[in-house]
């Protein structure tokens, strides 16, 4: 609940919030973000705070932020499973609330916004002025996202706790609600629409509107669509990979080299946001891994209807993680993954027992160690392959090598320019932009290159 100057209501929607009592609601908690009020709404937040110390927290900002900065201090707080942006100006009624939590629980939903303009129980005529700017800033986002939205100012956003704290807040004010909307739909979550009730105050009642409120939304709306910063810096390296998932005729590419030697029953270790997953889907099996609990979360929501395909966390160097796996698949496709690992030797035995007799590992890895630079210090990678160290530990794990190939030649001395004389940390969006579009001409070019290519494809049979 982020707080600005509301002395006169706040009490009272603290009151109607901690009164809910629903099914649903196991466990709640109130989060109130005081955004530097000068009115005596602080004092007021201090007093009913220490009067619920074990369902509110009081965080105060030193000085008056914006409501968008208020929101990302709270989200950063959150403990729940799911997190609500509840106004404190009882525009919105809290008895709403448990209504959002349904497609949750129903529908596997990622994220629900409350609509004050789809048809439900109660309605309420908005001003048609107010109503007309949102229907057309609606549309606008709609065209520009594919959504089909109804509301997309509204003010009641309940999203996934994990998924909202992975993502990166920028908007210090208002222009929070399309940020919000434009990144949970890049994010690919599975956002619902209920209707909600609503009780707008007017201009008389102190409802302050700029006069260029419209202009910086349709600005927020241009920046966030053409904008892709949908991940937060993490331990995973998400913000990175999330711009390498954006070559999609890349990954086309790459998954016709690799669907040739996939069998029936497949394990994928690392497979992300899912973009190969795609490619070598549908099979008789296929169990889609990754560590990255945002990606799980992803692949469990994007591939829930396909009832061959099931998701699994799964740490190479664990053992325990494969009990459940060994023995069940011909085929393991590890893309990218290896070279992430300190103990390779454990990560391919662990492999190897998931397969059964005579089955087969399917490994994409860097090539060459010369090429060893920044990119690759970002990226986490443990070394570089050559033909010799790859065979050498394959064949120690147990596997008998079948073929090996090189893949993408041409973007070699891109990378190495990039990562070894200028010393980037980052992939250029323009770089991989043009990448993407050049894939159709490279790969007709790959196999006449005289270099290494960047990647080594590795396919060996188990003993």
């Amino acid at each position: 609940m982020p707080v600005y100057n509301e002395r006169h209501l706040v009490e009272e929607s603290i009151r109607r919030v901690l009164a809910l009592q629903d099914a649903r609601l196991a466990w709640l908690e109130l989060i109130c973000v005081d955004d530097g009020s000068t009115d005596g709404s602080r004092d007021i937040l201090r007093r009913v705070a220490a009067a619920h110390p074990e369902r509110m927290r009081l965080i105060e900002l030193p000085r008056n932020q914006g409501k968008g900065a208020a929101v990302a201090e709270g989200v950063r707080h959150a403990r729940g499973d799911l997190t609500v942006i509840q106004d404190a100006d009882l525009e919105y009624d809290p008895r709403d609330l448990p209504k959002l939590m349904a497609p949750f629980v129903e529908e596997g939903a990622d994220a629900v916004f409350g609509s004050r303009f789809l048809s439900g129980e109660y309605r309420r005529v908005l001003y048609w002025r107010h109503s007309l700017a949102n229907r057309f800033l609606t549309l606008l986002t709609s065209a520009l996202t594919d959504l089909n939205l109804t509301d997309m100012e509204t003010c009641y956003k309940m999203a996934r706790t994990r998924l909202l704290q992975s993502i990166p807040l920028r908007s210090r004010d208002f222009r929070l609600e399309p940020e919000l909307v434009f990144k949970l739909s890049k994010r690919g979550a599975r956002i619902y629409e209920v209707p909600i009730r609503y009780s707008g105050r007017t201009y008389d009642e102190g409802k302050k509107i700029k006069p260029f409120d419209g202009v910086l939304a349709l600005h927020a709306m241009v920046k966030w669509w053409l904008v892709d910063d949908i991940y937060a810096d993490d331990e995973h390296g998400s913000h990175i990979l999330q711009s390498l998932a954006g070559t999609p005729r890349f990954n086309r590419w790459m998954g016709a080299v690799i669907r040739p030697h996939l069998g029936s029953k497949v394990l994928e270790i690392g497979a992300g946001l899912g973009n190969l997953t795609r490619r070598f889907t549908p099979r008789e099996r296929y169990t889609a891994t990754d560590l990255n609990p945002l990606y799980l979360d992803y692949l469990r929501g994007t591939f829930r209807d396909r009832p061959y395909l099931d998701v699994h966390k799964c740490d190479l160097l664990q053992s325990s993680d494969f009990d459940t796996l060994a023995g069940r698949y011909d085929t393991v496709v590890c893309l990218n993954v290896l070279e992430h690992v300190e103990d390779e030797h454990q990560a391919l035995l662990n492999m190897a027992r998931a397969l059964e007799p005579g089955g087969k590992v399917v490994v994409l890895v860097p090539q060459n160690q010369n090429l060893y630079g920044t990119l690759d210090e970002v990226l986490e990678h443990k070394r570089r392959y050559s033909r010799e160290t790859l065979a050498r530990a394959l064949a120690k794990a147990g596997f008998e090598l079948e073929t090996m190939f090189d893949f993408n030649r041409p973007t070699t001395p891109g990378w190495w320019w990039n990562g070894r004389v200028l010393k980037r940390r980052r992939f250029g969006k323009v770089q991989l932009k043009a990448l993407d579009w050049s894939v159709w001409w490279l790969k007709r070019l790959d196999r006449f290159l005289p270099w290494h290519g960047v990647s080594l494809v590795a396919v060996a049979k188990k003993r």
